[in-house]
């Protein structure tokens, strides 16, 4: 396998984070604050839990101030809310992320929109969702954003270009859509009830699977020279081991694609990498300090 094809979301999100250091420790200097992740865990739901843990390492690392909070699955949704309030009031805390899934008892939507739309680094809250619609600066969910990182970098103008979305969650596949438009690319969202959706997919030359099925896409879905930026993660049993896969077939693709992304190793670590970017930017907001251009925390990686 060609090394040049493949998209290494752990590299270019390793350099990401080194820049966010830098940017951080400048912005630290200059206010006098050290920006705050808060964290909120409920349950002991096993890949949410290593989720968890992998953002508190990075944010350690790149000099921020890492705030667990770990409740217990019984939680009552008053109580959550209330913590989220305290979080709000909290000025050492710039950036809270209610992880997600949230128990079945605790309406997610309503917590979500608790949190201060500034301090919303997960780009859930309803403003933050109607600014990125609108055209208009916001803090926008970190894997679409990280996916919109890694499509910029192969290649800046993506005007006319038609990209296929598969999913249309509020997590990824709308806010990945909106993005998509705002980079001039002619988008199609398709989901479960979509008629033909191969043929649709092969007409594309971006596709973004992020619907959770292991290796959906097929080989020959695939139009020969497209990009596949593939966001589904996926444990399965192959041959008694336990593995991750992506929703794409990543053998199959590989021969169809001209660059694509692994699983893991691709959009993942670029989904950590930009919360962490949302952290520093809405830092500067509350620090009441100028915040840098995106384009200039991320040129020449």
């Amino acid at each position: 396998m060609s090394e040049n094809k493949i998209i290494d979301g752990k590299e270019i999100s390793e350099k990401i984070r080194k820049r966010i250091k830098s940017f951080g420790s400048e912005l630290i200097e200059k206010s006098g604050k050290v920006p705050g992740l808060a964290v909120v865990l409920v349950g002991e739901n096993p890949a949410s839990r290593v989720y968890v843990r992998n953002k508190t390492e990075k944010t350690k690392e790149v000099g921020f101030q890492s705030i667990e909070h770990k409740l217990n699955e019984d939680v009552s949704e008053e109580k959550l809310l209330g913590l989220v309030e305290k979080l709000n009031k909290d000025d050492n805390v710039q950036g809270i992320l209610v992880q997600l899934p949230l128990p079945k008892h605790i309406n997610s939507d309503k917590v979500l929109d608790s949190i201060l739309p500034v301090k919303d680094v997960d780009g859930f809250h309803a403003v933050n969702v109607g600014k990125l619609w609108s055209g208009l600066n916001s803090l926008v969910p970190c894997t679409p954003l990280g996916c919109s990182i890694l499509l910029k970098m192969i290649n800046d103008d993506l005007s006319g270009q038609h990209a296929v979305i598969i999913g249309r969650s509020n997590i990824v596949g709308k806010p990945m859509a909106a993005l998509l438009l705002g980079m001039n690319a002619t988008v199609s969202i398709c989901h479960s009830r979509t008629k033909d959706l191969p043929a649709i997919v092969r007409q594309a030359d971006i596709v973004v699977p992020a619907v959770g099925i292991p290796e959906m896409v097929k080989g020959d879905w695939i139009r020969e020279g497209a990009v596949v930026i593939d966001v589904g993660i996926n444990r399965i049993e192959r041959d008694g081991k336990n593995i991750l896969v992506g929703d794409a077939n990543y053998n199959e693709c590989y021969d169809k694609a001209s660059r694509i992304t692994p699983v893991p190793g691709g959009v993942g670590p670029m989904t950590i990498a930009c919360l962490l970017l949302n952290t520093l930017l809405t830092s500067y907001t509350q620090f009441d300090l100028e915040m840098p251009d995106l384009s200039s925390i991320l040129k020449d990686l």
